[in-house]
């Protein structure tokens, strides 16, 4: 196995970079890559930066509570496809970070989220208008650095803004009469989080000038990871140790905000699993009135150990296993490795 890079920002963060860099012909690809998350911190920070001290430091607050900068990674591999890491790259990768960024602020206020990275979220602290206008301003910042790099830059941005836009939406005002819950949701999760991971893993192929083909074939492969990645934070929210998820467990289905497994909960027809989603149901109904979200405590254990939270994981790896296949265009080496096992390892962060 490849040893880690001491301090990197990889093995902290995501916890996976013995897997995703492992073999010898991943070593330089390793150091190539941890070189430009530090370009890509040192932007993100000059981004951050803003002459306002309330602005400044509500703008830094999540940044500067860590974060696996997943965005970045894929960017800086799939630029290794092309020409690799140039200032172009560096600069798409830190606005798609800030866009990240921003959606987390306004997430947390929509889903009413007490924890986030760790640390109080940012609502928590100076309530729910500053957190929305600091995502706000993260966005304009986004836009502002994508258009250094020219019309296709702000389209990617733009294009990409709108998913996650339409993402949220959808999933506020949920499923309508005729549509399957399931198939709506994978649509929300494709819009809210594959769309993102799909314009990182682009972006670095695009400004670093690799061909046509592989800007496709990595723009299809970071929408089913980002997918994938998704189903399986929402196993992993269920997890009974908020160090593992930096909130309190459950916290999306305590604020009405269905997940995989509920959904899959749903589709079961024996009486157990019957009653369990009812109850689930009627707990929320009275979080939203004002009864303490421990009122789910026991049945989201259920939950966790239920049939369908291992549906949800299994889920998750089909989604894995398309986002692989979608890599067949590329050439073999080392990028196209490090994809690889980035999906798999994706997959099976709840094991």
């Amino acid at each position: 196995m490849t040893p880690s890079v001491p301090g990197s920002r990889i093995a902290s963060n995501l916890g996976l970079s013995d897997r995703i860099f492992a073999g010898p012909r991943s070593r330089r690809l390793l150091a190539t890559v941890e070189s430009g998350l530090e370009l890509v911190d040192e932007c993100l920070r000059t981004e951050l930066h803003v002459t306002d001290a309330l602005a400044d430091a509500t703008s830094r607050y999540l940044f500067d509570a860590g974060g696996k900068r997943v965005r970045p990674m894929l960017a800086l591999l799939t630029a290794q496809l092309g020409e690799g890491t140039n200032r172009g790259v560096v600069e798409a990768a830190t606005a798609l970070e800030l866009t990240h960024l921003g959606s987390l602020y306004h997430d947390d206020v929509m889903d009413a989220a007490d924890r986030r990275r760790g640390v109080p979220s940012a609502h928590s602290v100076w309530g729910n208008n500053v957190a929305i206008l600091t995502g706000d301003l993260l966005f304009s910042r986004a836009s502002q650095l994508m258009a250094r790099n020219g019309d296709r830059a702000i389209k990617l941005q733009a294009d990409t803004f709108e998913r996650l836009v339409l993402g949220q939406m959808h999933e506020t005002v949920g499923a309508q009469e005729g549509d399957d819950p399931v198939d709506f949701y994978l649509q929300v999760l494709a819009d809210k989080t594959g769309s993102l991971i799909a314009a990182a893993a682009q972006a670095g192929a695009i400004f670093a000038h690799a061909p046509a083909e592989s800007v496709e074939a990595v723009r299809v492969f970071g929408e089913k990871a980002g997918v994938a990645f998704q189903l399986i934070d929402d196993v992993i929210d269920l997890s009974a140790d908020p160090d593992q998820t930096g909130k309190v467990p459950g916290t999306d289905l305590r604020a009405g905000v269905p997940t995989m497994p509920y959904l899959l909960l749903g589709r079961a027809d024996d009486p157990s699993s019957r009653a369990l989603h009812a109850r689930i149901d009627a707990g929320v109904a009275e979080i939203a009135e004002g009864a303490d979200p421990v009122i789910l405590d026991d049945d989201l254990a259920l939950l966790r150990d239920h049939a369908a939270t291992d549906a949800t994981r299994e889920l998750a790896e089909q989604w894995s296993r398309d986002a692989v296949d979608a890599l067949a265009p590329l050439p073999d080496g080392a990028v196209r490795d490090a994809l690889t096992r980035f999906a798999q390892a994706v997959a099976d962060r709840s094991s």
